[in-house]
């Protein structure tokens, strides 16, 4: 630096010209390491388990649209919050890409040409595979996290799951596992590689769907072998016990079952025996609840 009477005035130039520096430098910084400000998101789902995951992690502003079912409580844990938003109400393209979105969420039982459809039209999409277990659940929340900056608020949510399992796990330690099955009128039940057999797996149940049955998926259960198993407990589906066993009292091989004929029912909410996102866990402490009071006296 030289000494005389501009020495300021250079000093300042220098530091203007190296602080214009830095900020170029900054900015080129954050575009090659993925930190520069994140454009505007808005997303849409297209199935109640997409509205469960975006609302659990997304900014208010990012959500542009939910599912056709996000207000029925009998499919949407999330029926309530999921009123302050705008759902689809027709299951095409073009109702999809009215709302403007940046990105799109599916699951692989969405119609395929919808995929498709939306997808040519410039629109990201993110389709959820694996949604069975509650790792998957967990997976999915990491996928969604990354596509709208959330990776931080859905490793916190994993974190408070994993407690709340883990205190679940601590109080069923060393119960004996309820039988059970899932009576469906559909002409199916869920045995192996099923939402309802995660449910069963946290919540101290056999599901002899599996166990004696050898079912994987649903499946068409063997009604002649069932009315040999020591079912303990029928695990229902709906809001009013009563109403919903009057059903299987009708509907063979159901009617013939000491279970269903004595009234040996648990109960779990709609949207419960079919959750495939980390909503589940309230599924699991429902039923605990229901197989297991005596843990929780």
């Amino acid at each position: 630096m030289r000494r005389n009477g501009n020495t300021r005035l250079v000093t300042s130039g220098r530091w203007r010209r190296l602080v214009r520096c830095g900020v170029l430098l900054m900015g080129w910084l954050g575009v090659c390491t993925g930190f520069a400000a994140p454009a505007a998101v808005r997303v849409v789902s297209q199935t109640v388990g997409g509205d469960e995951l975006l609302l659990a992690l997304a900014e208010p502003g990012q959500i542009a649209a939910l599912s056709h079912l996000a207000y029925n409580p009998a499919y949407s844990a999330v029926a309530e919050q999921a009123k302050a938003y705008p759902r689809i109400t027709r299951g095409d393209a073009e109702t999809i890409l009215k709302f403007g979105p940046t990105l799109v969420l599916f699951a692989d039982y969405s119609r395929g040409e919808l995929v498709e459809q939306v997808r040519r039209a410039g629109v990201r999409v993110l389709v959820f595979e694996h949604y069975k277990t509650l790792d998957d659940a967990y997976a999915n929340l990491r996928l969604l996290g990354q596509e709208i900056g959330a990776v931080q608020k859905a490793e916190q949510l994993i974190a408070g799951c994993r407690a709340r399992v883990a205190a679940l796990r601590t109080r069923l330690h060393g119960v004996q596992p309820v039988r059970v099955i899932a009576p469906s009128t559909y002409g199916v039940i869920p045995g192996t590689d099923s939402t309802f057999q995660d449910l069963c797996d946290h919540a101290g149940a056999e599901n002899l769907a599996a166990t004696l049955g050898g079912l994987k998926g649903h499946a068409v259960p063997p009604a002649e072998q069932m009315l040999t198993w020591p079912i303990d407990r029928v695990v229902l589906a709906g809001d009013d016990a009563a109403a919903t066993l009057a059903v299987f009292r009708e509907l063979p091989p159901y009617q013939f079952m000491p279970a269903v004929r004595e009234g040996r029912v648990a109960m779990l909410k709609p949207w419960q025996i079919s959750c495939v996102s980390h909503y589940r866990i309230d599924g699991y402490e429902q039923l605990a609840r229901a197989l297991h009071p005596e843990v929780f006296r």
